[in-house]
Order: C-alpha cells, then structure tokens, then sequence
C-alpha cells in the first residue's frame, strides 16, 4: 500500500504543539496506529506533553486542561486516497472525501475524530 506524504500540520487554534488531551499515555497508540506518528520526545514539565512526529509534521499532544473538542489540526498530505485508505482501513468510495473551499483554493478532505475528542482534517490541494 502507498503510504500519504505528511507534509505540514495548521492548527484550528493557537498552537499545534500543544493540542489539549486528558491523558497523553492513553492518547498516544491511537496516534500511533491510526496516523502513523512516533513519539520523538517528552515531557513532565509545565505539564506532562509528547512529541509526535511523521514525515515533515510535528504535532504536540499536552495534559494542558485544555478542551479537545475545540482544537484540532488541518493536516496537509500528498495523496487524499492513500491517506484515506491507510487511516480508515478501505478505499475511499464516492463521498468519503469532501470538497473544502476556502477563498480562491479548494481541498479535497476528510475529518477523523480521536478517541480524546481532538479533530483532524486531512487534505490535498486541488
């Protein structure tokens, strides 16, 4: 299977190294296993964090006491349907991926919800 290019993570919010979860430990083999990421460091200090990196994307997941349900990340990848087929487990069929406009530029995307209530959209330039 060919695996999608992470080539740049935005977040909704303020900062993509410090996305709010309750518990990192718990978090991260859902990062793992879903999206691909490796924990490249961590951190017990102002509040315990992790470091998960993929390709050209980091992304911080922080004990913050933050609301997950209002942050999240756009992250921008190289091919929407290897992306689709190796997060969800099966090609895309008609629907499954979106046409996200914003401004003069159009994506095509799909969302994934984590278990800790953070939202990504994934997505490729049209």
């Amino acid at each position: 299977m060919t695996k999608a290019k992470f080539k740049r993570a935005a977040p909704y919010a303020d900062d993509a190294m410090n996305l709010p979860v309750a518990d990192v430990e718990a978090a991260i083999p859902f990062y793992e296993q879903t999206f691909g990421f490796q924990v490249v460091s961590r951190s017990d200090s102002p509040f315990k964090s992790v470091v998960l990196e993929r390709d050209d994307v980091r992304i911080g997941l922080a004990e913050n006491g933050g609301d997950p349900e209002q942050e999240g990340c756009f992250i921008e990848v190289d091919d929407i349907e290897s992306a689709f087929a190796e997060i969800k487990g099966k090609s895309p069929v008609e629907g499954d991926i979106e046409i996200n406009k914003r401004g003069n530029s159009s994506q095509r995307v799909f969302f994934v919800i984590a278990p800790d209530g953070l939202c990504y959209m994934l997505g490729q330039p049209q």
